[in-house]
């Protein structure tokens, strides 16, 4: 089954504007907005803030930037970090984010393959720098702020004279934007070009222009999702409350002190949030749209999260390769699949989605298949690597490496990733399915679910679980729930009680962590 909503959106038929110019053209044209709060509750005007970013457009000119070079960012959740991001995409640079939690050596291959001609970084992360800059050889470093002098020298001091206007520099729909790496934990990850006419072409799809100003917590890393909702909202009139990173107490806190509108965060996220336990004394009444997405997420959980955050929850469902697939409004969460599984929504305009089986066939609705995707918001590929690309990107359809359905209304279903599958003795396992499972037993507070593979090669499931207060489940009762509910191919084999799910820097359950650390 195809599902295709053909409202299509509209580039302008005027001069290409790309989207860094058009967000700081929007900040230009109402200077006294609020546009930041950081991490230290400093807040920033949308003029204060625009001025700065053009300056540091000029001043990283002057030092040689022009379109095409790369500029690697090894920043955290700052302004600063989001003002070069801006200042980096109007001088016509590629943008390439390096992420937290992944160590040096991959920082270094990935500067290293991406042709950086400028490394700028902030005091978030000067710490981790050296080590880093040891493993590189980058023609220019440079800090965003003071910093230690065998960093390099202060870029937004040395553009303090440059002009507060936007530098002339013409940037086309076909030039790179920039460049995403995936979370991989082994090797270098995989970069996903993006160009800025499929990303500029975002800003046009609705953006709660019905609401008030949009009031975005920003508490997740700006170099993923947080960083695309941030550029909308600042697009669209809002205000960005940073934080250094993910605290649900914090979290909680800034909800109710900064009167927030709009939060994203991946489900895992969303359960801290839901057992923390100032929860039941937050005044949550301010939010609009919690958006939730990126991983495979609880039925249970996410009712249990309606009940307690009200009508406001959306689900996203998305990939840096085609940017957002579909959406599931608050309205339509009750939309139940098998085993009560919650749609993920349908396809947005301009998106079309078809379920085929592993040999290339339409598969009909209902049926069970992977997910392929045709938008004008695909990558451009992977950097480098025409290979890879050619293996997921073919006759303009993306093959997402996702396992989904639709029912008869031409709502999606996701069973898990593709690659994520466990083969065992008699079958195929989606660690997905028995996670929601467990989470309904009263033992079990959260889990993840992964395979290992023994000397043979065989692979066996195994669980981690954080028991609920007061439990200690044990591997028999476990086995035997599963059983009962699922069958017996999906019985975990082993059980390891842990104190907590381990995450990625983006928020996902660090499977690769728990299978290193607990099956050996």
């Amino acid at each position: 089954m195809v599902a295709n909503y053909k409202e299509e959106v509209a580039m302008p038929d005027a001069e290409f504007i790309s989207a860094p110019a058009l967000i700081l053209r929007s900040l230009s044209a109402d200077p006294g907005r609020l546009a930041i709060t950081t991490a230290d509750g400093v807040r920033i005007t949308a003029g204060e803030f625009a001025a700065a970013t053009y300056r540091l457009a000029h001043e990283l000119i002057a030092r040689g930037v022009t379109r095409g070079m790369t500029v690697a960012l090894l920043t955290g959740n700052t302004a600063e970090a989001l003002s070069a991001r801006y200042a980096a995409g109007i001088a016509g640079a590629r943008l390439v984010n390096l992420y937290d939690g992944m160590s040096a050596p991959i920082l270094a291959e990935i500067v290293t393959s991406v042709d950086t001609a400028v490394l700028l970084v902030d005091v978030e992360r000067y710490a981790t720098a050296p080590e880093v800059l040891a493993l590189v050889d980058v023609p220019t470093v440079l800090t965003l702020g003071p910093g230690p002098e065998a960093v390099g020298e202060d870029v937004i001091a040395a553009s303090a004279h440059r002009p507060a206007q936007p530098p002339d520099v013409r940037i086309g729909p076909d030039d790179d934007l920039g460049i995403r790496h995936t979370g991989g934990t082994t090797g270098i990850p995989k970069g996903i070009v993006s160009l800025h006419g499929p990303y500029r072409s975002s800003f046009d799809v609705p953006f709660g222009q019905e609401r008030a100003a949009p009031r975005l917590l920003a508490a997740t890393s700006l170099a993923h999702l947080s960083g695309v909702l941030t550029d909308l909202t600042l697009h669209h009139g809002g205000s960005v409350v940073i934080q250094r990173s993910f605290d649900p107490g914090e979290v909680l806190a800034a909800i109710e002190r900064e009167r927030i509108t709009d939060l994203w965060v991946l489900p895992p996220l969303l359960y801290r949030l839901l057992d923390h336990p100032a929860i039941a004394g937050t005044d949550l009444s301010s939010l609009q749209r919690v958006v939730y997405g990126g991983c495979a997420s609880s039925p249970t959980r996410i009712r249990e999260a309606l009940m307690v955050f009200g009508p406001v929850l959306w689900s996203a469902y998305g990939m840096s390769e085609a940017q957002y697939i579909t959406q599931l409004s608050p309205q339509e969460h009750d939309r139940v699949g098998h085993g009560g599984q919650i749609s993920v929504g349908r396809p947005l305009p301009g998106v079309e989605v078809v379920i085929r089986s592993a040999d290339g066939a339409e598969l009909p609705t209902g049926e069970q298949g992977e997910i392929h995707v045709r938008s004008a918001t695909l990558m451009a590929g992977y950097w480098k690597r025409p290979d890879l690309t050619a293996e997921v990107l073919r006759d303009g359809w993306l093959n997402t490496g996702d396992i989904g359905y639709f029912d008869a209304d031409g709502y999606l279903y996701l069973a898990d990733r593709l690659k994520d599958l466990i083969i065992v003795v008699g079958g195929h396992v989606y660690p997905s399915e028995v996670e929601d499972l467990l989470l309904t037993h009263p033992a079990i507070a959260q889990c993840a679910v992964f395979g290992v593979r023994d000397a043979q090669q065989a692979e066996h499931v195994h669980v981690a679980v954080v028991p609920a207060p007061g439990q200690r489940p044990q591997l028999e009762d476990v086995r035997a729930f599963v059983t009962a509910h699922k069958g017996r191919i999906y019985a975990p084999e082993a059980l390891h009680l842990v104190t907590e799910i381990p995450l990625t820097s983006v928020g996902k359950p660090d499977k690769k962590r728990l299978r290193d650390s607990l099956a050996v």
